[in-house]
């Protein structure tokens, strides 16, 4: 992936995915390890991509294995400075040939502590026979929830009482929570035209750099928070600061770099992704651009992104695995798309839920009031607001095979995600949405 144009001396080269067609496998250590050094032959000759995946945590012998490449892979080359160039060319700027010298920017300024096993106080009273159903407790705590539900045939369930013993679950704050996240979401949100203030960038690009990093996500074995808040963090920092086109890969790199120390057990260290860049930046342009993201975004890390609130509205919509693949799959679609940042984080995961539902059924569902009750939208508001942003995934599903951008598609398209991305769309949501 590139950058800047193919005639500049400078040219960023493509991604350094490892050469040979095979993914290196790591032993177990305690410290992640650079990935190794790629072969001085051409790129371009390379048929497949690699890229080291997340090693363990224990320290025992290394053990290297060659496993069969993932066809639907392809490597990263050269031909991104292509797509750079004609996205270039059609958002031309009269303003893009002033002097950026070597800066990055044209405008310069800038888990819970346990206590030793507390008693609560419920403890304090007779505990439920065995023999009790678990089904007659959950009975009656949902009552309180759906003491107004005069609808029998759609009660607001709780979902809850089946994480009741699991103290990761927070149950006595999660709707706390999730109250608060939907208070602050519009902090995290940009302004939906900020690519307008860019000089030398378009949002092409920014598709281009988010379409590579979902590659890179995937390939590093990352967890799904990960993946959200760099594009999180890249759409902030981006709103903020004025980048030219041939540092936009160190901000994606240095942005998954800040949301790995955020959410990750085992962070990849600097070496692998000056190595995935094929060492188009040094150590030193990535710490120093770490240390001014970091001023700019004044160290504000904790921002609800789409992702918790997707977990939260697909358990309230009793989600299996196909449902909740489906999910994901149109919501990181919709990453990569730059329309998609008008909508809110909570809208567009109530879409994604939606959309999804209308997509494994093969009809138009309807928006229970368990998920009406969790995601504060009611299905008249999910017909007004939603509909439109559902629209937009289902058309981002018809093309996602098409085009140069297919990352997200050949993700999706393989064994780990169950072929989900081979599913038909839901076209008859177009049809009613007219």
């Amino acid at each position: 992936m590139a950058f800047s144009d193919e005639n500049n001396p400078n040219l960023i080269k493509p991604t350094g995915f490892l050469p040979g067609g095979g993914l290196e496998e790591r032993g177990r250590a305690n410290n992640r390890r650079a990935l190794i050094d790629i072969n001085k032959n051409s790129v371009v000759n390379q048929a497949y991509p690699c890229v080291v995946n997340k090693r363990g945590l224990s320290g025992k012998q290394e053990i290297c294995e060659k496993k069969q490449v993932d066809p639907f892979h392809r490597p990263i080359t050269r031909k991104f400075a292509a797509q750079i160039a004609s996205s270039q060319q059609l958002h031309h700027n009269p303003q893009e040939n002033n002097a950026f010298g070597h800066s990055i920017f044209v405008d310069e300024d800038c888990k819970t502590i346990e206590n030793d096993h507390p008693v609560p106080m419920f403890l304090e009273k007779p505990e439920p026979s065995l023999s009790q159903e678990p089904s007659q407790m959950e009975e009656v705590e949902m009552e309180d929830i759906a003491e107004e539900d005069d609808d029998d045939d759609d009660p607001v369930i709780d979902i809850d009482s089946v994480d009741s013993e699991n103290p990761l679950a927070v149950v006595e704050y999660v709707n706390d929570l999730y109250e608060h996240y939907r208070k602050i979401e519009n902090s995290s949100c940009v302004p939906p035209n900020y690519m307008n203030k860019q000089i030398d960038i378009n949002e092409k690009m920014r598709a281009i750099l988010i379409d590579w990093l979902i590659e890179v996500h995937d390939k590093f074995d990352l967890m799904g928070e990960t993946l959200f808040l760099t594009v999180n963090l890249i759409d902030r920092f981006l709103s903020q600061k004025t980048v030219v086109r041939k540092k936009l890969q160190l901000v994606g790199l240095v942005s998954m770099l800040l949301a790995c120390k955020y959410e990750e057990v085992s962070v990849p260290v600097v070496g692998d992704l000056i190595l995935i860049s094929d060492k188009a930046y040094s150590r030193t342009e990535v710490l120093e651009l770490e240390t001014v993201m970091l001023n700019c975004l004044q160290f504000n890390m904790s921002v609800p992104t789409p992702f918790v609130f997707l977990q939260r509205f697909l358990k309230a919509a009793q989600a299996d695995k196909k449902l909740e693949l489906m999910a994901f799959f149109l919501i990181e679609l919709s990453l990569v798309e730059y329309e998609m940042l008008r909508f809110p984080p909570s809208l567009l995961a109530a879409a994604a839920t939606y959309t999804a539902q209308c997509t494994i059924a093969g009809v138009e569902c309807c928006w229970s009031r368990t998920c009406e009750w969790h995601s504060s939208y009611s299905e008249e508001q999910l017909l007004c607001c939603c509909r439109e942003c559902s629209r937009l995934m289902v058309g981002f599903h018809q093309k996602a095979a098409t085009g140069k951008l297919t990352g997200v598609h050949r993700k999706y398209c393989t064994s780990k995600f169950n072929y989900t991305a081979k599913r038909e769309p839901a076209h008859f949501l177009l049809q009613t949405q007219q």
